[in-house]
């Protein structure tokens, strides 16, 4: 009879309707056997056993160093040798001898006992014919003075028609507004037959522009003798160059104004 045509007795059925098995009682004796075991085991450690014994420290010993050993020659050794007390003291050297005289230093005899000086022999007697070179101070030159600087005026030239021509002109006396030396200013002056400057007209500059505002003002007072003009006074402006040539009276600004 094969396996597969068995039929339980009771039908197929899902589940096992077996009643389950009582295991709360082998539980409960496991707990109360480890707790008996618990039990035994406190009266057996704490109660049964002897109690603790503490020991004493042991004593206090000493040791003694003695130079019996060569061990303790040696610690000796190097004890007397980082002793600071031996350091701080000044020690002789091993190779000194037992007596030895310090050092002195050398005391002349004139030190204590000053020598007596021979008096000073006399003076020669003096030649009848006086010296060349008699003894007397040594003569001090002083030094020459400088002599002043030589002042060179600023000049008025004017060429061409007019080069021949006499004229005033107001003090040449002009102030720079750099430190730096000026070119020499030429205008493009025009000059009716009454001698009066009617233009001036800035040819080259000198690199000062308040410096050329002072010469064009100096053109512009200058004044012509109508008589050595090449032109009557009725008739047209005359044409020509003037060329201001400033020399060292030119007043410039002192450093601390020095413009950039």
């Amino acid at each position: 009879m094969s396996a597969s045509a068995y039929v339980p007795p009771h039908g197929n059925l899902l589940f096992h309707w077996e009643r389950p098995r009582r295991r709360k009682l082998a539980i409960a004796g496991f707990l109360l056997a480890s707790l008996g075991l618990h039990g035994l085991c406190f009266l057996l450690f704490q109660v049964i056993y002897p109690p603790t014994i503490s020991l004493l420290p042991p004593p206090a010993r000493v040791s003694v160093i003695a130079p019996n050993t060569e061990e303790g020659r040696t610690f000796l050794r190097w004890l007397a040798a980082e002793d600071p007390a031996l350091v701080s003291e000044t020690q002789r050297p091993a190779d000194a001898r037992a007596y030895q005289l310090p050092r002195l230093a050398h005391i002349p005899s004139y030190v204590a006992v000053p020598p007596r000086l021979r008096p000073l022999p006399s003076l020669p007697e003096q030649a009848a014919e006086p010296a060349a070179l008699p003894p007397g101070p040594v003569p001090m030159q002083t030094a020459a003075a400088e002599p002043p600087p030589i002042v060179a005026p600023s000049t008025l030239l004017f060429s061409g028609a007019l080069k021949d021509a006499a004229f005033t002109a107001p003090p040449l006396q002009f102030h720079a507004a750099l430190r730096a030396a000026p070119e020499d200013a030429r205008f493009r002056v025009a000059v009716d037959g009454a001698g009066v400057v009617r233009y001036a007209l800035l040819e080259s500059s000198s690199g000062d522009a308040a410096l050329d505002a002072e010469v064009r003002r100096a053109l512009a007072l200058s004044r012509f003798r109508p008589e050595t003009l090449p032109v009557a006074p009725n008739e047209k402006l005359t044409w020509a160059t003037a060329t201001l040539n400033f020399g060292s009276d030119l007043a410039l600004p002192p450093a601390a104004e020095r413009a950039p």
